[in-house]
């Protein structure tokens, strides 16, 4: 008796791992959906999906990603996401005093210390979206989107 090869066996392995690369290159698309191609933006048709009272944190987290700040207050939690142009007049000239390398390791550890950041002068806020959730911190509570 003969063994024939399994070509359905074959058929089944190909279209799983066609499917594999499919949900991988999909993946990063559905988990940034609310960054633009560019650089990040609010889409404003997420933001019209936010009803208050309803929405909760796992569709907000959906539609746009981690917050970039958290601020935890007595009535709630609060995501806040911004997002930022650069400012007309193109491109200002870099001012910070740059140290030559260090002699000695005292002089290394002055130099390596971290500075508090400054705000960009390149760039100005584009637009805002505030979001406040209820004490249960998964139901949204209000939200307020700006665009500037």
């Amino acid at each position: 008796m003969t063994h024939k090869p399994n070509l359905h066996g074959r058929m089944l392995w190909r279209n799983r791992g066609f499917w594999a690369v499919v949900a991988i290159l999909a993946l990063p698309l559905l988990l940034g959906a609310w960054k633009g191609a560019a650089g990040q933006s609010i889409n404003p048709n997420y933001v019209e999906r936010i009803q208050d009272g309803k929405t909760k944190k796992p569709e907000i987290l959906t539609w746009f990603g981690d917050p970039q700040e958290v601020k935890r207050t007595p009535e709630g939690v609060v995501y806040i996401y911004q997002t930022f142009r650069a400012k007309q007049g193109g491109l200002q000239k870099d001012t910070r005093d740059i140290k030559p390398a260090a002699d000695t390791p005292f002089q290394l550890e002055e130099n390596l210390k971290m500075k508090p950041r400054k705000a960009d002068p390149t760039q100005e806020l584009e637009s805002s979206l505030i979001i406040r959730f209820k004490p249960d911190g998964e139901t949204v509570q209000s939200h307020q989107y700006q665009r500037f």
